[in-house]
């Protein structure tokens, strides 16, 4: 996750230790209460693992634990993105092998490796898109590590006539974003709009976060061929939101709201609401301080240790965000523009949680980031 120094506000505690396994999870967003109170956030309290910036009566209810209905052992390693074609089939991105695979009905098999990708520290095949078009147009998005920098990269995902995927060679649209051994961001996602949102990292370049012509440290918006989207705020620029440290998730409400889950440095992982043109502080603050002309994160959590957030996904009126240090599932109910009271689900069962994504079914997959074969547990909502 490439936590290093910068504001510090309060002790962080020690890591907890990675699970022996890695996985997927499927579920849906619901309300309710939780299955493991001891689990919950607890703002303000002395064992504090989230806190909400909202008071908590303006969110939906408390999310209620899903119910595991089977384990499904489907053997990926270290995978970082997960996307759904319309028929349901599941495609990963896995970090170093710089591998695609799909799966389906609980076998995953090996689509085609992804050239010019360059692993190391936390480079590597990082997110996946599909094209809002993809029915006709079978462009799937990449964002990954090259031997210069970050890109995104399409490529044509057929189906061949015996049922498998066929990957075409990828075509570079977009490059330019500074790489680095951690902190190259990676999330990508089309929006309701149909522009493709790029969350980046800021390679440890400090400079970069609040300069609004340098591609780290932003959230960007790009058109399908790789250009800066019309009507972003600082003009012919791809910037669309500046001020981050590393953004790994990208989601939409359903008023068509765009969240973002947000690494700190030693304190203060975040979820924000992004506002175009707005600047999110990094590096001079972290959190949500209150100073004036910066946007404060609707839900802090002050220890990395309890969170390090990274992909997002919105189901529900609830936030779902996977946990890499804190080894567990953080559920955060909305309400319009305010967030209520994180609560986490299935803390250090199954190890660090890398992406949620939706289903087109309704469920939620959570994959998983522990360097051991991966499993797939899927998983019943309440209601």
């Amino acid at each position: 996750m490439g936590k290093h120094s910068g504001p510090r506000r309060r002790i962080v505690a020690p890591a907890m230790p990675a699970a022996a396994c890695a996985l997927f999870l499927a579920l849906t967003g619901c309300t309710g209460s939780p299955s493991s109170p001891g689990t919950a956030a607890t703002p303000g309290g002395p064992n504090t693992s989230g806190q909400s910036q909202a008071p908590a009566p303006g969110g939906q209810g408390t999310p209620r634990s899903p119910e595991v209905l089977q384990k499904l052992d489907v053997g990926l390693q270290l995978p970082w993105s997960i996307v759904f074609l319309p028929n349901g089939t599941a495609v990963v991105s896995e970090r170093d092998s710089a591998t695609i695979k799909s799966i389906r009905d609980g076998q995953a098999t090996t689509i085609g490796e992804v050239s010019g990708v360059v692993p190391g520290g936390e480079g590597g095949l990082l997110g996946l898109a599909l094209s809002p078009a993809f029915e006709t147009d079978h462009w799937l998005y990449a964002y990954f590590t090259s031997a210069a920098d970050n890109r995104i990269a399409r490529m044509r995902l057929d189906e061949l006539a015996g049922g498998g995927l066929a990957l075409g060679d990828p075509e570079v649209i977009f490059s330019g974003i500074s790489k680095a051994s951690t902190h190259n961001g990676g999330r990508i996602r089309f929006g309701p709009d149909g522009f493709l949102y790029v969350g980046t990292g800021d390679s440890q370049r400090r400079e970069q976060p609040q300069d609004t012509n340098a591609l780290g440290g932003k959230i960007l918006r790009l058109t399908p061929e790789g250009r800066p989207a019309p009507g972003n705020p600082f003009g012919d620029n791809p910037v669309y939101s500046y001020g981050h440290r590393n953004v790994q998730g990208l989601a939409w409400d359903g008023e068509g709201r765009l969240w973002a889950s947000e690494f700190g440095p030693d304190v203060d992982d975040e979820l924000n609401l992004i506002t175009p043109g707005g600047n999110y502080g990094w590096p001079t603050v972290t959190g949500a301080p209150g100073r004036s002309g910066l946007i404060d994160a609707k839900v802090v959590w002050p220890s990395t240790a309890d969170a390090s957030p990274s992909g997002l996904e919105i189901a529900g009126g609830v936030a779902y965000t996977g946990a890499l240090r804190g080894q567990r599932l953080w559920t955060v109910p909305l309400n319009g523009d305010s967030a209520g009271t994180p609560v986490a689900y299935f803390t250090g069962q199954y190890g660090r949680l890398r992406d949620v994504a939706r289903a087109p079914d309704g469920t939620l997959w959570v994959v998983s980031n522990n360097k051991n074969p991966d499993f797939a547990l899927i998983l019943r909502p309440g209601s």
